[in-house]
């Protein structure tokens, strides 16, 4: 199996040792407390499971402005995205060596983690600001992923952390969610080798199901990991347990046995584009994936990023076998008429833009609340009629 990123073996963040566990848990009682955002909460439930292998904790301001700049760390590591505990006011934790991480997504506040604190630094507003053009190429705060960074405050609290759970994922999305061992272990048992990641926000329709077929076949994959975020996402994107349930439905109906496996990860949605692109792979290779597609406007929003910069970011940004995963680069796919199958566009040089079915997310949205069918060549009829049923509940 490919190795994890940087590393021999994963390095998951979760205490799985019950005495020590219970002595953290003890230990918190007596502890100055900080309670985390969802992003901090997030950026812990993925160092838990090993996804952000070979990452020990929270990142300084040091290696936060450096990955800004670079997209590596003070010690060499290729790293695209800062991996931040940020606050707006650390006045609760002055002083302390050891503090008790709470979360904020969960009633009563819990106990999430033990961090080491190695240092309190904030950020000025230039360097703050600076940062948040380099890692969205913007600083609109229309931008979602721009909006939660500002919003999170200048201070970042760092240190190595020990994780006690998973915050909300597993009771949440206990079928779904699951950790970047697990799916190792998952993919050991099935035999596969070769196995391509897709990286979804949104339900599949009959582009992506085709999409991931393609690429299984190019590449020669054993299998794909259907792999979707369970994070917070932006007003409008469509509810988890929505897509979880579409997913699951288009795999029974309209893939063979043991090629697919349906996956979540615990992690909030950043819109960051490139970067975030260059993040999804780094994490599926944790998750022992060989291949990741990244399509049209991966990991975007709006228009803030060209149609395939997040595949341009692998040749320009991402240092030459600093990643083992492979990326697997998509054109945008539809379902053409002149071929009767969905195809890339960039593999039908002879066809006009009417020669394909082309549905806006927004036309999408108005036909499914206004109860019409969407056509069989878009999505399969059995998947539309679960989002149909959601969008009309609204």
């Amino acid at each position: 199996m490919i190795n994890p990123y940087a590393s021999k073996q994963l390095t998951p963040l979760a205490v799985e040792d019950a005495e020590r566990a219970a002595a953290l848990r003890d230990e918190a009682e007596s502890l100055p407390s900080l309670l985390l955002n969802s992003a901090a909460i997030s950026n812990a439930v993925m160092m838990a499971g090993g996804y952000f292998t070979p990452l020990t904790g929270y990142m300084n301001a040091a290696d936060a402005l450096r990955i800004g700049r670079e997209m590596h760390t003070e010690s060499g590591l290729f790293w695209p995205v800062p991996i931040l505990n940020q606050t707006q006011d650390a006045s609760a934790i002055a002083g302390a060596s050891r503090i008790a991480l709470r979360d904020s997504n969960r009633d009563g506040h819990p106990v999430l983690a033990i961090q080491q604190v190695e240092a309190v630094e904030t950020l000025s507003e230039t360097d703050f600001e600076r940062l948040a053009d380099q890692v969205y190429r913007t600083t609109d705060p229309e931008h979602p992923g721009v909006k939660t960074f500002l919003d999170n405050g200048r201070t970042l609290v760092s240190g190595p952390i020990e994780v006690l759970d998973y915050s909300y994922f597993p009771d949440e999305f206990a079928g779904t969610f699951r950790t970047a061992v697990q799916i190792r272990d998952e993919i050991a048992e099935r035999g596969w080798n070769r196995v391509v990641a897709f990286q979804t926000r949104n339900p599949m329709h009959r582009a992506h199901e085709e999409l991931c077929k393609i690429a299984k076949e190019t590449v020669g994959a054993d299998g794909v990991l259907v792999h979707m975020l369970l994070g917070r996402l932006k007003p409008g994107d469509i509810p988890a347990h929505v897509r979880d349930a579409a997913i699951r439905k288009m795999v029974e109906l309209y893939f063979p046995p043991n090629t697919v496996m349906i996956t979540g990860y615990g992690f909030d949605m950043l819109y960051a584009g490139p970067r975030e692109a260059a993040l999804h792979a780094v994490f599926r290779q944790n998750a022992g994936c060989t291949h990741l597609i990244v399509g049209r406007d991966h990991a975007g929003v709006g228009d803030y990023y060209g149609a395939f910069d997040a595949q341009t970011i692998f040749d320009e940004g991402v240092p030459e076998g600093a990643l083992d995963i492979e990326i697997f680069r998509a054109d945008h796919t539809a379902y053409s008429k002149k071929l009767d199958k969905v195809v890339m566009m960039r593999d039908a040089p002879d066809h006009q833009k009417e020669d394909f079915v082309l549905l806006s997310g927004t036309r999408v949205r108005e036909m499914l609340s206004n109860g019409e069918d969407l056509p069989p060549e878009f999505a399969r009829p059995e998947i539309a009629r679960i989002l149909m049923d959601y969008y009309q509940s609204l």
